[in-house]
């Protein structure tokens, strides 16, 4: 039987380019929100490192089996008695090309490693003419959506750019997802444009919890003096079923706690059912624009 309540605690970070020091960052947030009531408790996307500088990463990094990031977490869950999400980590792995994984991990009450998901959707995009990013340069897309179960609530994991393809939120929704996870580390131009109005939408269309844990801030680089240092956008939210703002981080880390009523996924569906009235329809014939209307 699903629970009717759970207590959720996002955790909001600025990391830099120095794993241990993120983790120094991190696990006392974790004992902060647990401390509070928190069941199941959240970190962003990139919650080992962000770093601009590839080489800095490579030699930095770890496969999922000794990255020390990982173990700590597991190992703090296990002490709390929580469940953990893994926002995610930045992972070597052994393809063939060395492209690293965007990986999310659920971490049950026993430290014990549930559920990963590797980012589907790559951050390809240019923000302006001296901003671009291509994340598919240095990171592997996954290749399956991931539903999990944590404190007994189904949770469909996703991580930041998949927030832009609804159809990966609808089909977790209707797989039987009651929450959705978007941690992130958006970007400050389309975080002012598009965060908040991406989540409420997610949530709103498919009638789930929306847990948003994510980077703020201007993340230290000593390691890469050279480049420009990223900046994240904060405002870590959670969204009700019905589009209802929970909670908001603001721009600065630290913790967000708060009580869920998971009855509310079933009123909003009861009362907008639309997951269940897809229809199937013929898609529509590519425009061309070569040939001038007659």
């Amino acid at each position: 039987m699903l629970p009717a309540s759970l207590t959720v605690g996002l955790i909001q970070l600025t990391v830099g380019d120095a794993p241990l020091d993120n983790l120094e960052q991190t696990i006392p947030l974790i004992r902060q929100a647990a401390a509070q009531g928190a069941q199941f408790v959240l970190t962003p996307e990139a919650t080992n490192l962000l770093s601009p500088d590839r080489k800095w990463q490579r030699k930095t990094l770890h496969p999922e089996a000794t990255d020390p990031t990982l173990a700590a977490l597991r190992a703090e869950a296990k002490s709390a008695g929580i469940w953990l999400l893994i926002g995610s980590l930045a992972l070597l792995t052994d393809d063939a090309d060395g492209r690293f994984a965007n990986r999310s991990l659920l971490i049950d009450p026993q430290g014990d490693i549930v559920a990963r998901y590797d980012k589907l959707h790559m951050f390809d995009v240019t923000i302006s003419e001296t901003e671009s990013y291509r994340e598919s340069s240095a990171y592997r897309p996954g290749d399956r959506a991931v539903l999990a179960k944590a404190a007994d609530v189904p949770v469909g994991m996703t991580i930041c750019y998949d927030l832009r393809f609804p159809h990966l939120y609808r089909q977790l929704a209707q797989a039987g997802a009651r929450i959705l996870t978007v941690p992130s580390a958006f970007n400050p131009v389309t975080g002012e444009a598009h965060w908040e109005t991406l989540l409420r939408a997610r949530a709103i269309e498919t009638g789930c919890f929306i847990l948003a844990p994510a980077q703020c801030g201007t993340h230290p680089a000593p390691n890469s003096p050279d480049r420009p240092p990223r900046r994240s956008h904060g405002h870590s939210l959670v969204i009700d079923p019905w589009g209802k703002l929970l909670s908001d981080a603001g721009v600065t880390p630290g913790i967000s706690v708060v009580s869920l009523d998971l009855r509310a996924v079933d009123r909003a569906r009861s009362s907008i059912p639309s997951l269940t009235h897809d229809r199937p329809f013929a898609a529509p014939e590519p425009y061309d624009d070569t040939c001038p209307p007659d």
